[in-house]
């Protein structure tokens, strides 16, 4: 059987249990919450009128507050969330779609995302086309057609991080799998070992591993509004003790080089710059306290104080390793009287290894949404959250 075939059968036969539906629930309720905090930002307007799919993902990403699946260095829920409720399912089709992105994404392997590939996309077409397909009632044959359909759109790259590109890409990737599904449905018709060549023509060389949980290793939610590689270098930052950060004279940052694959802006000039910069992250640890929405604008990026410790930051890459959260991360802060402080961390608060709290989870939605709605958000089942996007992004 063709990779393809497997994934679309591995997709109907999906089943969840108890975990699994507290899975989809909680990623429901993260991605609603980010898309809502995100209303005016740029890509909202830009969108105005677009699918509904393409707007809700683009949206939902742009703040990159959304969760990640590490093995597949992808955001998958954004994506297929947006791809089912635009169809009209609910968590047993995102959960087929996050499970084929999740397999996808990791067979496709770290070796495609070094080579600059953004696998949110490249992984995220197929997959939607999964949640959309069998929220329209496709059977395998179907799936596998509307995932073949979703190939000439599973494509995206890292140049793009740092400006709207990059969340309109993942909205491109989610509409895709839509349309697939769609043109599957009315009888369009398509080789399924189309995704199979591309496979290989992305430099796919693992096999698929059907077997395990719906989502192997689960997904981590972000606390902080950025890039996941900067979830651990923020988190390092802030477990150091308190200091002003005007006694700061030097800050060294420790770090595996491939942690660093994504973090593309060394020096940030803009909001969105600041999502994929080491070296701002780390000062807005020290600054902020907890970094939040706020602390990745262009006015909060460009303070002065801000830019002095993002020159004041020194990185050592180490090499070895694979992944976004290879080896450790060591944070040592030099004052200026002379004194050192460090801290190091393998594994931030949010990662499937240490899980949101449901108080975590309400305290980001909170800060998303505010304490008038973030009860309605919390309570959200999946036609509410259709119904919801379609109000404020219709």
């Amino acid at each position: 059987m063709t990779r393809i075939a497997d994934l679309a059968d591995w997709a109907c036969a999906v089943r969840p249990g108890p975990a699994d539906e507290e899975l989809a629930r909680r990623s429901l309720i993260d991605t609603v919450a980010v898309t809502l905090a995100a209303l005016d930002d740029p890509v909202a307007e830009w969108t105005a009128g677009m699918e509904p799919a393409l707007r809700w993902a683009a949206v939902g990403h742009v703040l990159d507050f959304d969760d990640v699946h590490l093995p597949s260095t992808s955001h998958v829920s954004v994506v297929c969330t947006a791809a089912t409720l635009a169809c009209g399912g609910g968590a047993r089709e995102y959960l087929a779609a996050a499970g084929v992105m999740a397999r996808l994404g990791a067979a496709l392997g770290w070796d495609h995302y070094r080579a600059g590939w953004h696998a949110t996309c490249t992984a995220g077409a197929p997959a939607a086309a999964v949640g959309a397909g069998l929220a329209l009632g496709l059977d395998a044959a179907g799936l596998a057609r509307a995932m073949a359909l979703a190939v000439p759109a599973a494509g995206g790259v890292q140049r793009a991080f740092g400006t709207g590109g990059k969340s309109l890409q993942v909205g491109f990737a989610a509409a895709a799998g839509v349309r697939a599904a769609r043109l599957a449905a009315a009888g369009a018709s398509a080789d399924p070992t189309a995704l199979d060549q591309w496979f290989e023509l992305v430099g796919g060389t693992s096999p698929l591993q059907l077997d395990g949980p719906l989502v192997p290793e689960g997904l981590a939610i972000k606390l902080y509004p950025c890039c996941y590689a900067l979830q651990r270098p923020i988190s390092a930052a802030r477990a150091l003790p308190p200091a002003p950060v005007e006694d700061v004279s030097r800050i060294e940052v420790r770090t595996p080089a491939v942690a660093l694959q994504p973090l593309i802006h060394d020096r940030p000039a803009t909001g969105l710059e600041g999502k994929f910069s080491l070296q701002y992250a780390v000062a807005a640890g020290l600054l902020d306290g907890f970094p939040g929405a706020g602390s990745f604008t262009d006015a909060a990026v460009t303070r002065p104080e801000a830019q002095r410790l993002v020159h004041s930051v020194e990185v050592e890459a180490q090499p070895g390793g694979s992944g976004i959260l290879a080896g450790d991360v060591l944070v040592r802060r030099h004052r200026r009287d002379g004194t050192v402080d460090e801290a190091r961390l393998d594994v931030p608060d949010g990662h499937p290894e240490r899980p949101p709290s449901d108080d975590d989870l309400a305290r980001k939605v909170t800060d998303c949404v505010g304490a008038d709605r973030a009860p309605e958000v919390l309570a959200l089942d999946w036609p509410g959250a259709a119904a919801l996007l379609r109000r404020v992004l219709p």
